[in-house]
């Protein structure tokens, strides 16, 4: 990643006045920053009572008005709402004049380029697709984490330089996604962070069950190595049973897992073949190991016959 830089004096977007539509976790995070970096929020609109505690909490003194006020008031409007409801926000918005020419339209979607911006583009607004590649908590610690943050950027071209500037005011730095690389640019993010949460849930409930009385402590230091090796190395940091070829141990893992967590099989079979597909493509599990290894990711969650015969490595099934 290279080094976060601030824009010169003419690369710097005007002052601007912010508006949120959707206070959920990413919204009053971005407005914050940009609140650092000299712009000024001025409104915000939020449906449950969470959104607002979260809104007053971020941004303080801000008023809390609805979506079209919102518009209205703001020069860069953040739209940062689930991304299904994305669409059909920006059509009512344009659809009932909210929407004025030469104002900024942001959203936040990983999903999305700047296309589902069009009716929006229609009514004059300049249109930019920002996502943060961050979780995001709700609190404060979200804008300090912006720092060095990628950003997903998709806009028009004339509006590139203006969008990049954005980023890096927010302590960001601008990755630039083509409009039909958004949904495998969204899935490849998904894939890695969304899913680790869930494993690393997995393992701290086995640990605890297996009597481990701090697996929090005790799994900090092995998966954050076992993350830099992966970012540093690929396929070259892959360890453990399934990339040796250890066919005894992986079945001991299967059987243990059938009787204390019968959930987690499933998902424990589908990653070690995934594993031992890309270890057997890097040369890491030998070819002569591999046969045992695959007749023991055959079987299903329930058993040899849970698959219905299905056979072989992610790959082949």
């Amino acid at each position: 990643m290279s080094t976060v830089h601030q824009p010169d004096l003419k690369d710097r977007p005007a002052r601007l006045t912010v508006g949120v539509v959707g206070a959920g976790r990413v919204g009053p995070a971005l407005a914050a920053s940009l609140q650092l970096a000299g712009h000024r929020p001025v409104a915000v609109s939020g449906v449950s009572d969470a959104s607002r505690r979260r809104a007053a909490a971020m941004l303080p003194d801000v008023p809390l008005v609805p979506p079209a006020e919102v518009l209205q008031r703001a020069d860069l409007v953040l739209l940062t709402v689930p991304d299904d409801a994305l669409p059909g926000l920006v059509d009512g918005l344009a659809g009932t004049g909210a929407v004025r020419p030469g104002q900024l339209l942001v959203h936040t979607s990983g999903r999305y380029g700047a296309k589902v911006l069009d009716p929006a583009l229609r009514a004059g607004a300049l249109p930019l697709a920002l996502h943060p590649a961050m979780t995001f908590t709700g609190t404060q610690v979200d804008v300090q984490r912006l720092a060095g943050c990628s950003f997903g950027v998709t806009a028009p071209g004339e509006l590139r330089l203006a969008a990049e500037a954005l980023v890096i005011e927010m302590g960001g730095e601008p990755e630039w996604i083509s409009e039909e690389n958004r949904p495998l640019y969204h899935a490849a993010l998904a894939l890695g962070a969304n899913h680790l949460v869930t494993l690393v849930a997995q393992s701290m409930e086995l640990l605890r069950t297996a009597g481990v009385g701090a697996p929090d402590r005790m799994l900090g230091p092995l998966l954050g190595a076992a993350l830099d090796n992966a970012l540093r190395s690929g396929d070259a940091a892959l360890t453990g049973p399934v990339a040796r070829g250890d066919a005894g141990t992986v079945a001991a893992h299967v059987a243990e897992l059938r009787e204390h967590s019968p959930q987690t099989v499933a998902g424990y079979l589908a990653m070690a073949r995934a594993t031992a597909d890309r270890a057997l493509a890097h040369g890491l599990l030998k070819p002569e190991l591999a046969e045992d290894l695959l007749g023991v990711l055959a079987d299903g969650p329930d058993g040899p016959d849970g698959m219905n015969g299905t056979n072989g490595t992610e790959g082949n099934a």
